[in-house]
This record gives structure tokens, sequence and C-alpha cells, in this order.
């Protein structure tokens, strides 16, 4: 039986298909000669784009049942249904002359397929051309209806089609930065949200999104983004890099000072976290572990960043190197107890499934560094809508790590530490980031975001009563001086102390 959330199947509802092809035809003039629905499902846009009154109709379905529902449902001879893998597919015989490409592609990732095994997979390349450590650490992962568009794309570039597509909001801008970085010409690209949860009673922002290729030189920095219901005014607009939304009369956005770091990834959490308990390291599985305590270091994680200055780490992380590609080897000798430990789970590590501990020490973590170990660190969770930055410092004489869900910067005192906290959290800066990230990212705060934060901006424009009032609002204790502020401007200015 082929899953519903393998295949990302969310059947289009007619009656709003039907709603998006009277938009087209009438608010945006599309009058295709014909009309390819990849993915076709049961074919409820190819039932709706008979509107058109297209030469020819052609849907693609990988699903045997919906293929047989789609043609009982269309019994017209423009129309042909082809039972088919999409991305088996040869683009290249249909005729690209006023095509028309519209339909909801899968909503479901790359990653999520991989976990469920599934065959209904693209193959697999780098096809964004993601460096090494990107590839490997999360950010090569997409979603199928990103790579379906892209792929019908770059399969019509040059030609006069037009691309209508149901996806989440954040496929859509993603596609809009590919158009841009491989210079694709277009007439238009627009982005059009609705609302997902009345439409397919799911959580997700979405969007229909719309681009008109073109064989002319054209293309634009910009992709306006509409309410479906008021597509005449657009309420914001994507500048050409993808990566911020107009929307703040704030301008902080220049290049970060600081290195921006992310915690440690390691998958292994039933081995690696531990907990305290009666006296007693216990790690995942409930099981008491008598290991060295040289190796183990206070851990917090994202869910738990919800104050601005943290004192307490119920958790504990056994950190088994201190670089990347450490060899391990030493710990044999060095630490025996955490050596017979981790062997006694080995299976366990050689079952992670990332390829990143591929050809690597045993029990090999990554995102460590001398930065891992900065006795002070201002950190932030790339989950949360609204920033919270915190300040944390070693416990019981031990730096305290953060895992790969988080982002952070080291100090290397208490001052400096501090008073960035009061700069990350001030109303202007928290105004600037929540304006310029994307909120229905499933993270929508990321090192690359981080990255455009510019303190030489922000300690021009924000003061130290603006400060002395974050910190009040953040319930801290009265700890800033004019001092601190003027010590953490000045090593700005120069150069800042960092790891």
């Amino acid at each position: 039986m082929i899953g519903k959330r393998e295949f990302g199947d969310y059947q289009t509802p007619l009656e709003f298909a039907a709603k998006i092809c009277r938009f087209l035809k009438v608010e945006r003039n599309v009058k295709p000669s014909t009309v390819l629905e990849p993915t076709c499902g049961v074919g409820n846009f190819l039932r709706a784009s008979l509107e058109f009154d297209a030469e020819k109709y052609f849907g693609i379905e990988i699903n045997p049942a919906h293929c047989k529902t789609c043609a009982e449902n269309l019994i017209d001879e423009r129309v042909k249904i082809v039972n088919a893998n999409f991305f088996d597919f040869d683009l290249s015989a249909l005729p690209k002359d006023n095509l028309l490409v519209i339909g909801n592609p899968p909503w479901v990732n790359n990653e999520t397929l991989s976990k469920l095994n599934s065959a209904n997979l693209p193959p697999k390349s780098n096809f964004k051309r993601f460096n090494g450590l990107d590839a490997l650490t999360g950010a090569a992962n997409f979603d199928i209806c990103e790579y379906i568009l892209l792929k019908i794309i770059n399969a019509c570039r040059d030609t006069s089609t037009t691309v209508a597509a149901l996806c989440k909001t954040s496929t859509a801008r993603n596609v809009f930065k590919e158009l841009r970085r491989v210079d694709i010409n277009f007439s238009a690209c627009e982005i059009f949200e609705f609302d997902a949860a009345k439409v397919f009673g799911i959580n997700a922002s979405a969007c229909l999104l719309l681009v008109k290729l073109t064989a002319e030189n054209l293309s634009s920095n910009v992709c306006k983004i509409f309410s479906l219901t008021n597509p005449d005014d657009a309420k914001n607009i994507l500048t050409c890099d993808a990566d911020f939304l107009h929307g703040s009369e704030l301008d902080f956005a220049g290049k970060c000072c600081f290195e921006w770091r992310q915690g440690i990834k390691h998958d292994c959490a039933k081995v690696l976290e531990l907990t305290i308990a009666n006296g007693h390291f216990q790690n995942g599985a409930g099981e008491v572990v008598d290991i060295e305590d040289e190796l183990i270091f206070p851990l917090i994680k994202s869910s738990s960043i919800k104050r601005a200055v943290i004192t307490d780490f119920p958790k504990r992380l056994l950190v088994t190197q201190r670089r990347v590609n450490e060899d391990t080897s030493h710990i044999e000798a060095d630490f025996p107890k955490a050596w017979s430990y981790l062997n006694r789970h080995e299976e366990i590590f050689t079952k992670r499934r990332s390829s990143i501990y591929r050809g690597r020490p045993k029990f090999s973590v990554f995102g460590v560094g001398d930065y891992s170990f900065a006795k002070y660190k201002v950190v932030v969770s790339g989950f949360y809508k609204t920033p919270l930055f915190a300040l944390i410092f070693s416990h019981d004489g031990k730096p305290v790590m953060t895992d790969d869900t988080t982002y952070f910067v080291g100090f290397e005192n208490f001052a400096a530490a501090y008073t960035a906290m009061l700069f990350l959290n001030s109303s202007p800066v928290q105004e600037f980031l929540t304006a310029t990230a994307f909120l229905d990212a499933k993270r929508p705060y990321t090192k690359k975001i981080l990255e455009r934060i510019d303190f030489a901006k922000i300690t021009t424009a924000i003061q130290f009563a603006d400060l002395k009032q974050t910190e009040r609002r953040l319930n801290l204790s009265d700890r800033l001086t004019p001092s601190m502020l003027a010590e953490f401007v000045s090593s700005i200015e120069v150069q800042p102390t960092l790891f």
C-alpha cells in the first residue's frame, strides 16, 4: 500500500484547484496550449484546467490507483494519463511552446523519504552544488516538491512555459533563489500565500508559486509576495539573494564581527546524553553510567533556552573529541571506563545514518573545536519564532556544551558576553531579526541569518539607556555599567575577543 506520508499525498480539493485556474486565467492572463500536471494524483488540477481549453493535457502519476481514478474522471481525448515515476519521465518530448505546468507536487523532503526507505526518491546528486560541508550537514536537504519544480524549470528554460504550483512558502523561496543563482530567464516570479489549514488541514505556511519563463534575457531582483485573496497588493518583497524580506526600517544588516558556531552534532542521544539520578549518571536507556568525569560536560539543549542567563544544567554530554577528526583511540588508555562504555554501545554508533560520520574515527561527533570549550557563550535556539539570546558560562568548572539546533558565539570574559547578549535581546535588534528572518521556516534563525548582524551598526544605534531597559525587561540584575559598554564597543572597533 502506498503511504500518504511517503508520497506527500495531499490531494487538492477540486473547488480549490478550480479557484487557482480561474485566478491564473483571469488575473494573470495565462492561456496555455499544453497543460502538464506532474504527480497528478486523482487529477483535480487537470479537471479544473480544462477551463483553459488547451490543445493537449498530460498527467503523470506513480500511483496506479490514482491513475485509474484520474482516467475515469477525465474522459477527454485531449487528456493523456501516464502511470510513471516523475523522476524517470523524459520532459524533453513535451511541447514547450506556451506550456503550463500546474499542480501540487509532494510536500515531503528527501531526508524523510530516506528514513522511510522509500523508492520514491530522485537520483542522488548534489543538484544545487552545495559545498562539501553543507551537503553533509543538512543544507542539501530539500523538499521533493522543490526538486520537481527545479527539474521542470531547467528542462523548460528559455521557453514560454508557465509554472504554477502549490507548495510550502519556504520551497517557493528556494526556487526563486535558484532561478537567480543559475540565471534562468523569467518575466515574473510571484508568491500567493493561502491558508493550508483550511485547504489541506495541515499546519504549514503555503502558497501558490507562479513563475513565467521566457526566452528573452529577462529576470528580476525581487519576488513579490501576495495573499491569494488580495493579489493586487504585495505585502512583502523577497530580495534577490532570497535571504531577507523587506519589512523593517532598521538597517542592521552587514557582516557580523563574531564567528557564529553551531552546537555539537552526535545523533546518539541515548548513549552520549546523560542525566543525574540519585548521585549517578544515567543514559537515555536508564542505564547507570560509571565513567571518567573528564569527558563529561554540562549540556544545554535548544528547548531549554528560556531565560536570558542560564545557570542550571540538568543534562550532561559525553564529549569524545576536542576537534573534528581527532583520533579517539587514546580514550582506551586515558579513560578506560569511557572506552568500555562506548564499545558496549558501538552498534548504536555504527547505525547512525548521516554520511558525515563515514570514514571518521570511532565514536566521532561533529561541530566540535576549541570554540566548543569557550568559558562564556551567547546562545540562541534556531527553532523559536522570537529569538532569545541566552548567556551561559562554565558550570562546576567546565564549559557548557550546546546541541546542534543552537548557534552561539564564544567569549573570553563575562563582561563582553553579557553586553553582547543585551545588544542581541534589545528591542531594535529583535525587531530587525523578526522582520528579516523567515518565521515560517523550520529554523527561522540559522548561521546565515546571524552572520548578517552587524555589531558596528548596532553599537552606534543602541545606547546605554536602551540596554539598561533591556536588562530590566529580561528581569536581570543591575549588572551593565558604562565601562562595560565602552570596553565592548572599543573591542568591536578594533578586534573582538571571540572564538
